[in-house]
């Protein structure tokens, strides 16, 4: 027996490969599926079963392609939002990959259809080995409890309790959770830093088995996570189970400065480079999405149709660019600018600035700027400089007009670090305010200076 778990770099989804000799199954594959195929050829075997836990949203699932190339069949539940399945498994339901047996668990409260699966070494075994729980239980936390409907998700975080509880508790505190995502997925918000865990280490750490069920459900049901807007996208082609990937290693070509200025106008350009770079010259018009970014915040800002234009610190950062936007099922990638950022500037073409400002100095600032504070409510309620305004920078450009900024006053942008306000202060700049700073290491900086918050 042989087990694999294969990350998505910047989602922080894991797909896992469990063989059994000459069978494996592949759980929750997303849509390049090159590296599970030679993961499994590494380990000398094949996929003959490809399984769902549920209709992922945060990513485009790669299931149908992966039976296209491995003739394998697809194992998920008998619910109308799994889309396509050869084998509908309904709760209790058994399969076999080489002599593992498998059963199916239906756990609904993230999504209607949610599946968890436990595997067994064998038919005698009292106590499972793993169970695959997909967003059901991830470490230290669950999936969140909105996406059906917000209106309902203290309703559906008490489903997710009681699928823990009377379907997940007693399959053995020794077996492994494995789940889908890691920390730093849309998926959930407490997600614990580890490499592993059981189902007795969640026991006495999670929420899930620590609170009782209405604390639990009013704790997860009343978390305020925003909802990306390519989430819709996703759940529309992966109901179909999903897409293969339509850009290859390569397929983004250069464009000369001259080139990219003809074909970028009026479409998205995306600067990959880090706040700092940004902020000290870039295109004009341009968001600044860091490359780790993309695969989120390249969905907030442009959709499945938008064309879009990249502009990366280096030219072998480009199919890194392009792969993290394909997961979320942004191809319509034009083009990106050989060279970089340098061969702009080099050309003499016309350049925007910002501003950079530390936590030393804004504090220490006679005439206060505007301070604007792009991360989540959570975040921004748990400490925040004193006066600032808050809006999550995925809602900015849509509620800008709603907040009292003035483009004529100065304004300082926060976040965690500067990332997400670096893309905040390109959106203000597209805007037509005149005096736009990132602040430099954010509220973690400001926090670590042991400066006054509210």
């Amino acid at each position: 027996m042989e087990l694999r778990r294969i990350e998505t770099p910047g989602i922080a989804h894991y797909a896992w490969l469990l063989a059994d000799g000459e069978q494996a199954m592949l759980v929750d594959p997303s849509r390049h599926v090159q590296k599970y195929l030679d993961t499994a050829r590494d380990i000398a075997t094949r996929i003959t079963h490809i399984v769902e836990t549920h209709r992922q949203e945060d990513f485009v699932m790669g299931a149908a392609w992966l039976a296209r190339r491995t003739g394998a069949r697809i194992y998920n539940g008998n619910h109308d939002t799994f889309g396509h399945g050869d084998c509908r498994l309904e709760d209790g339901d058994t399969f076999y990959v080489g002599k593992l047996l498998v059963r199916a668990f239906h756990t609904p409260g993230h999504t209607p259809e949610s599946m968890c699966y436990a595997v067994y070494k064998d038919d005698n075994a009292e106590s499972a080995w793993a169970i695959f729980t997909g967003d059901t239980l991830f470490f230290g936390d669950t999936g969140r409890s909105d996406l059906p409907d917000e209106d309902k998700s203290v309703e559906n975080a008490g489903r997710i309790y009681d699928a823990v509880h009377n379907k997940l508790a007693g399959l053995g505190d020794t077996a492994l959770i494995l789940p889908a995502h890691g920390p730093g997925s849309v998926c959930g918000s407490g997600m614990a830093k580890r490499s592993w865990s059981t189902l007795g280490d969640e026991k006495t750490y999670n929420d899930v088995f620590t609170l009782s069920r209405q604390e639990f459900a009013e704790k997860k049901g009343g978390e305020r996570l925003p909802r990306p807007p390519y989430f819709r996208h996703m759940e529309k082609v992966n109901l179909e189970g999903g897409l293969p990937p339509t850009l290859r290693q390569g397929d983004v070509g250069l464009l000369n400065t001259d080139s990219f200025a003809d074909k970028s106008q009026n479409n998205y350009i995306y600067d990959t480079r880090l706040p700092e770079a940004f902020a000290g010259g870039h295109i004009p018009d341009s968001h600044s999405i860091w490359l780790g970014g993309l695969p989120v915040f390249g969905g907030w800002v442009g959709n499945a149709d938008s064309a879009i234009y990249l502009v990366t610190d280096r030219n072998d950062n480009v199919d890194h660019a392009v792969r993290h936007l394909s997961n979320i099922g942004l191809d319509n990638v034009q083009g990106a600018l050989a060279g970089g950022f340098e061969s702009w500037r080099d050309a003499g073409r016309d350049v925007e600035h910002s501003g950079a400002i530390t936590p030393a100095v804004l504090h220490n600032m006679d005439n206060a700027p505007q301070v604007l504070d792009v991360r989540e409510i959570d975040e921004f309620d748990s400490g925040h400089i004193p006066g600032a305004l808050h809006c999550y920078v995925g809602y900015l450009a849509d509620k800008l007009n709603e907040l009292p900024l003035d483009k004529t006053r100065p304004v300082v942008v926060t976040c965690g670090v500067g990332h997400r306000a670096g893309l905040g202060v390109s959106i203000l700049l597209k805007a037509g305010f005149q005096d736009v700073s990132n602040l430099l290491g954010g509220m973690k900086a400001w926090s670590a200076l042991g400066l006054p918050v509210e």
